[in-house]
């Protein structure tokens, strides 16, 4: 018998508001694109050099999708665990098929929104609790994640 694992994880901007499609079966579907954003010293100019990676998200599950139309909206902070998936797909008239590989949210999966929706709630006034310092870490001003979104 065999044993693997696939899951992937990401942290990430949602480059755009969440993408609904119905489908022939009946069913829907919603896309997102989550965007990581990475930065280097580039060995020989000693700059620092930005780096963002696009991430497809994909569902098909009803319940999830109700709750992404709501909340899911461009340049919302969002945490996606689900699985990796490559599809294969070809073109009438073209050689060659198409890949496409995405992170597929399955039961278990999951979603979760790491910050407040702009304009939304008069009253949420409250500061959003401090996130947890790790044993043994020493505790510092947190990272502005606004000054590195690529959009």
């Amino acid at each position: 018998m065999a044993f693997g694992l696939n899951r992937a994880e990401v942290i990430g901007r949602l480059g755009a508001d969440v993408t609904v499609n119905h489908l022939k079966s009946g069913g829907r579907v919603a896309n997102l694109s989550v965007a990581t954003d990475e930065s280097y010293l580039d060995k020989q100019s000693g700059e620092r050099v930005d780096r963002t990676e696009w991430h497809r998200i994909v569902t098909f599950q009803d319940g999830l999708i109700d709750m992404l139309e709501k909340h899911a909206v461009k340049g919302r902070l969002v945490y996606v665990a689900g699985k990796l998936q490559t599809r294969r797909w070809s073109k009438p008239g073209e050689d060659g098929d198409r890949f496409s590989t995405e992170i597929l949210l399955v039961p278990g999966g999951r979603v979760q929104f790491l910050d407040r929706p702009n304009g939304s709630g008069a009253g949420q006034s409250a500061p959003a609790p401090a996130p947890a310092t790790p044993a043994g870490a020493a505790s510092g001003p947190a990272d502005d994640f606004e000054d590195d979104i690529p959009f």
